[in-house]
């Protein structure tokens, strides 16, 4: 005979089982008439209905305590999984979907892009919270991300990271930056909406701050100072750079370090500060030394390097940067590779090579073909034939790729400027006195236009001569000779000068 068990924890834990147990037969008799049918027990299909709470429970106390042991799947063969059966019947409210890959098929089954977007704002609103309920918001919050970037719904996009802030508590913070940083890419694709991403940045950090989340916050910052750069807020974006700089140095984190010097020699370029560029470039590249860089990133160093030495006049390196930064961008199908080879070929016409843009398109080139290497072959043309009217043309008709490009522009004034004077020097050289209307009419261009630039050349000191307004004519003066007597009279005099001074230090030694 069995002596009872005095100790209470043993009786407790006993009466606790027995508890399950009994739930769990209830679990079976319930899923026994909801499976066969019952009066009480509508059973109109799975997805989408309203089971009592008191099932829900039984269920889940079911699996957990005897799922292990094939007590369910011994009494049943059900035409869907075990698992995907309690998730689904624990929906309580018709206002979402379950989170689950059959609401995802639902999705990309829709008829519309506005059905699937739907579907898939209901899977977000569900509040489940379980590893495969959260692999799947995931899965909903990148599908959805692009569909309303598609749409060009860019409010809605920054609607959706406020309404993601419950879920970001959630997972993991190495997650919610990878979302956070897709959604804000997502919004940057749409056409026209710089505004919108800076204040979207804006708020993306401040959040982020309250939250204590620095690592999202320093990639958010640097974001927003690219943003605020490119729309000219250049004050905003270098107090916003100084502060990330001093934190980053603080971490080490070097590849971090790269993008961020990489922005503050644009920055400081766009101030027309290039030692300060170049300051910023060589620290970057130090850091970039030390690490493994993406070629990307690479490519982007060479492609700062191209543009700072350019700047300086010194065309051949900047050449030869450009081109690694070419093969860089086109091994890895980026779109600044188009633009990295536009800079090859304005450096090729800087250094009056022009004759070799037609090679350089046809052998590296061909699928690059379009607007942007036109108006460089163009601008080729018109230089090797010293045409200033062909250049304006140039100009005129690729105003977008020329004038809008800020590098090309600079160069291309310069380059204009040159070849203007040369044109004009070369027309005044037979005369002595000639009307300025006959030059303009000469070099196909407009009469205020060349009076001016002469004006310019003459107190550059480009020829000697004077314009007469009065009648519209321009006097050329002859070269004045150098009288060889003045610098002969100033050597005469420095010598002697030479010459006392020895005589005084001769006189103070003998009297010393």
């Amino acid at each position: 005979m069995r002596t009872p068990d005095k100790d209470p924890i043993r009786r407790s834990n006993r009466s606790h089982y027995g508890e399950l147990n009994a739930t769990t037969s209830h679990a079976i008799t319930t899923l026994e008439k909801l499976r066969y049918g019952s009066g009480d027990l509508n059973r109109k299909g799975v997805i989408g209905d309203r089971f009592p709470l008191e099932l829900c429970i039984s269920v889940f106390f079911a699996l957990c305590c005897s799922l292990h042991n094939g007590t369910l799947r011994q009494r049943f063969s059900f035409p869907i999984p075990i698992t995907n059966f309690v998730f689904l019947s624990f929906e309580m409210s018709s206002s979402y979907l379950p989170a689950t890959s059959e609401s995802l098929d639902m999705a990309l089954e829709a008829k519309n892009r506005s059905e699937a977007i739907t579907i898939l704002y209901q899977i977000l609103d569900n509040p489940a919270a379980f590893s495969e309920a959260l692999r799947v918001k995931e899965q909903a919050i990148a599908k959805l991300s692009d569909l309303l970037r598609e749409e060009g719904r860019g409010e809605d996009l920054r609607g959706l990271l406020t309404t993601l802030r419950p879920f970001f508590s959630v997972i993991p913070k190495a997650k919610t930056a990878k979302i956070v940083r897709g959604i804000i890419d997502s919004v940057a694709k749409i056409p026209n909406t710089t505004e919108l991403q800076i204040s979207l940045c804006k708020e993306m950090v401040e959040w982020a701050r309250s939250e204590k989340r620095t690592f999202l916050r320093q990639r958010v910052e640097a974001r927003l100072a690219a943003l605020l750069m490119d729309n000219k807020d250049y004050s905003e974006a270098l107090a916003l750079l100084s502060g990330l700089v001093k934190e980053f140095r603080r971490l080490d984190d070097k590849l971090l370090l790269v993008d961020i010097d990489l922005l503050e020699s644009k920055l400081h370029f766009s101030l027309r500060n290039l030692p300060k560029a170049k300051a910023a470039l060589t620290t970057a590249r130090t850091a970039a030394n030390a690490i493994y860089v993406p070629p990307a990133q690479q490519g982007t160093i060479d492609l700062q390097s191209g543009i700072l030495h350019a700047e300086e006049k010194d065309y051949k390196t900047a050449y030869s940067y450009f081109f690694e930064a070419f093969e860089a961008f086109n091994a890895l199908d980026d779109p600044r590779a188009v633009y990295s080879l536009k800079y090859m070929l304005l450096c090729k016409i800087m250094v009056n090579q022009a004759d070799g843009v037609a090679g350089i398109i046809s052998s590296k080139a061909l699928k690059f073909l379009g607007p942007k290497l036109d108006a460089m072959k163009a601008v080729a043309g018109a230089y090797s034939k010293r045409s200033l009217k062909l250049f304006e043309t140039a100009l005129k008709d690729f105003k977008a790729q020329l004038d809008e490009d800020p590098i090309v522009h600079r160069h291309l004034s310069s380059l204009y400027d040159t070849l203007l004077e040369q044109n004009l020097c070369r027309l005044i050289e037979p005369f002595s006195r000639v009307e300025i209307a006959h030059i303009a009419g000469l070099i196909e261009l407009p009469v205020e236009h060349v009076e001016k630039k002469l004006s310019q050349m003459i107190l550059d000191k480009k020829f000697a001569g004077t314009l007469d307004q009065g009648v519209g004519c321009l006097i050329i003066f002859d070269d004045p000779k150098a009288d060889a007597i003045y610098p002969a009279t100033l050597e005469t005099i420095e010598n002697m000068g030479k010459v006392v001074d020895s005589l005084f230090m001769r006189s103070a030694k003998i009297m010393a």
